[in-house]
């Protein structure tokens, strides 16, 4: 007689994929070593590792996911506190510990900038700027920011000229960031700060030429002024 299925949780599937890639890998060694061994080396071994990484990697990367989804409502309402330790009652894990976990992930690499936020917010420059120095993702507008933030906690420290050099280039990190004249602006303030007022205004002439639309395009021409 046929018995129903049990259906496997969420957490058994995920589990579930990790033993059978390793154990794929493994077993295509070992009946293959002879050969591999003759004409490859390790080279196979490093390919099934390579393997077995990347969907372990791609199984934490989608966890962090889950949990970063949990704790954006508390970081979105401005409760940067709860939103870096989390509710351990409620079963919401803070980005502190979303980044200890699986920060070499893509959406542990957000959780970074949240973070770096964060304790931005919070008056906590020091620890925002390990963050924001720390990040690695790929996403585009998400290394501007962590740029910006290095950025802002030189220009913080009176190191005008590094905080100068950071906010061009976040400016130039893509085309398609829509912040890209307020970084401009801020780089060249702070290149007048500096003292380099050459390198000031040849950035607020961009602004003037490749900006119009944006909020430093409105500010740009007292700061010109105030170089010639």
């Amino acid at each position: 007689m046929l018995t129903k299925k049990k259906k496997l949780s969420r957490k058994e599937i995920k589990e579930d994929k990790l033993v059978s890639a390793y154990y794929k890998a493994f077993g295509f060694f070992e009946e293959n070593k002879s050969r591999i061994l003759m004409y490859a080396g390790a080279l196979a071994v490093v390919i099934a590792a390579v393997y077995f990484y990347s969907n372990y990697q791609g199984e934490n990367n989608e966890r962090a996911g889950y949990l970063l989804s949990k704790v954006m409502p508390l970081y979105d309402a401005g409760s940067y506190l709860e939103a870096i330790e989390g509710r351990p009652q409620e079963n919401i894990d803070g980005l502190k510990k979303i980044v200890d976990e699986y920060g070499s992930t893509e959406n542990g690499e957000t959780a970074k900038i949240l973070l770096a936020n964060s304790y931005n917010m919070l008056g906590k420059f020091d620890e925002a700027f390990k963050y924001y120095k720390d990040f690695g993702g790929k996403n585009y507008l998400l290394k501007a920011t962590a740029l910006a933030g290095q950025a802002a906690y030189f220009e913080m420290n009176k190191d005008y000229s590094k905080a100068a050099s950071l906010y061009k280039k976040a400016a130039y990190i893509s085309e398609n960031n829509m912040l890209n004249g307020e970084y401009l602006l801020k780089a060249g303030i702070n290149y007048m700060k500096a003292g380099d007022k050459d390198e000031a205004k040849n950035l607020f002439e961009v602004i003037k030429k490749d900006h119009t639309t944006s909020m430093a395009y409105r500010e740009v021409e007292k700061y010109l002024q105030q170089i010639n």
